[in-house]
């Protein structure tokens, strides 16, 4: 009887601590693949089996908007907080900024950084953002990134010469460190590298070849590979599922997967009955929607398909009030929760996305608008039904609006106006940043390349 008792009590506490135990957060973020690339969106030229069933016992958002272009979205998804404040140039997260990465570290959190990094900061970079472990490509140089790539990880730069792939590399990394956590609560980002340019085969097409060890230039590049990249893409986020399932895990693991910016621009895909043309660099639609998908089973609704906008300054609320992180008020993001969504409490809340951007950081010559699901408003007093009008070729005269339409454009008009107000008063401090961090970047030395 005593056994028994025993073995009871210490069942109960079995069971308390993993209900006490908070969920794993995976979020995975493929580099230049547009809403258009997965087929639950009702894409026609590319397969995306894991991707669609993830949709399927999940939900799937259809009004998901990153930045343009990678570093501006990069930025974003990782502070919570819109470009107009704390962009600053290409290629660099201003060292002074809070990441999720610090929210999940500071919370118990084991965190890990596996993929593209393209941020600067060099080897301590990732871990100043609050990232424990990392295996990234483009921390310190550029070397190849598919066949026989050079990554850096945990402080030293490796280079692969064995036949190895780029995302073959990061995704087992991000499988190993899994396996080496899975009793730890455990916070990853994913950044994937493909199927971002260069178009060459994948290990997959028939035209692989190991011993490549050079990126493909664009005389060389051909479309179906890019359809094998997206495959490619697809397969390797079905690895990650897979091994979260493996070491039972997956009931506790909430995985999102977005893109950072549309298709290459110029890439021509079949889309729910017409061709959509990749907009990389845009502000338009094809150059801001991307998919999204949220799963975590029993928790997310399976099949719903949202209407909800959503746009990337969401990501660090939604996963910390998943998380029950409280995010400091200093921090002062931009981003509203969708968290309630997630656990089928209700639509997330938010009126209206709001977008600045300028590659290059260069204030005097960025674009901004606030938009719907419907309407977008420019700040040159450009309004554009993207229903009827996607390439946004007729602006509306607004004088004939009336009811909703008006109402909306009103909406729209007034929240622009504050975002433009706190643009203007940013400028001067965020041009001195970029001209002290472009000095920086001059200064610092060139790594020197090791083999490992």
């Amino acid at each position: 009887m005593r056994s028994i008792l025993l073995f009871l009590t210490l069942l109960g506490f079995t069971f308390s601590a993993l209900a006490e135990r908070r969920p794993n957060i995976v979020l995975i973020m493929a580099d230049d693949m547009g809403y258009e690339c997965l087929a639950a969106n009702g894409g026609e030229t590319y397969e995306t089996p894991r991707l669609d069933a993830l949709a399927a016992s999940g939900i799937r958002f259809e009004h998901c908007h990153a930045q343009p272009i990678c570093t501006p979205s990069r930025v974003q998804i990782m502070t919570g907080i819109y470009n107009n404040r704390n962009y600053v140039k290409f290629g660099v997260l201003d060292p002074d900024e809070k990441t999720f990465g610090h929210l999940f570290q500071q919370a118990g959190y084991k965190t890990v950084i596996a993929g593209k990094w393209q941020l600067e900061g060099g080897f301590t970079g990732p871990n100043n953002f609050g990232f424990d472990e990392y295996c990234l490509w483009q921390l310190t140089r550029r070397p190849p990134r598919f066949p026989n790539p050079g990554f850096e990880i945990n402080g030293k730069e490796v280079d692969f010469t064995m036949g190895e792939y780029g995302p073959d590399v990061a995704s087992d990394y991000l499988c190993d460190f899994f396996e080496r956590n899975k009793d730890e609560e455990f916070f990853a980002y994913y950044p994937m590298i493909p199927p971002h340019f260069p178009f060459q085969p994948t290990p997959d097409s028939e035209e692989w070849d190991p011993t490549e060890s050079r990126e493909y230039p664009k005389s060389e590049w051909r479309d179906e590979w890019f359809q094998d990249m997206v495959k490619y893409t697809d397969k390797v986020v079905g690895k990650v599922v897979d091994k979260l399932e493996e070491l039972g895990l997956r009931e506790n693991t909430l995985i999102i997967f977005t893109g950072d910016n549309g298709t290459y621009a110029g890439m021509e895909s079949q889309f729910q009955g017409r061709t959509w043309i990749g907009g990389k660099g845009s502000p338009r639609d094809s150059g801001t929607r991307v998919p999204l998908i949220v799963n975590w089973p029993g928790t997310t609704p399976e099949g719903r398909v949202s209407q909800s906008l959503v746009d990337f300054s969401d990501m660090l609320p939604t996963i910390a009030e998943v998380a029950g992180i409280e995010v400091p008020d200093e921090w002062a993001i931009d981003g509203l929760s969708f968290a309630s969504e997630i656990k089928g409490k209700g639509a997330a809340e938010r009126d209206y996305i709001y977008c600045w951007y300028e590659r290059d950081g260069r204030r005097e010559k960025s674009s901004e608008h606030t938009r719907t699901q419907q309407f977008k408003l420019y700040r040159n007093g450009e309004f554009f039904d993207i229903v009827d009008d996607f390439n946004e070729k007729k602006p509306i005269d607004v004088a004939i609006l009336e009811g909703r339409d008006l109402e909306t454009y009103k909406m729209l008009k007034t929240a622009l106006e504050k975002h433009m107000a706190i643009t203007k008063e940013l400028d001067e401090t965020q041009n001195n940043k970029r001209n002290l961090l472009q000095r920086d970047s001059k200064e610092q030395p060139r790594s020197k390349k090791k083999n490992v």
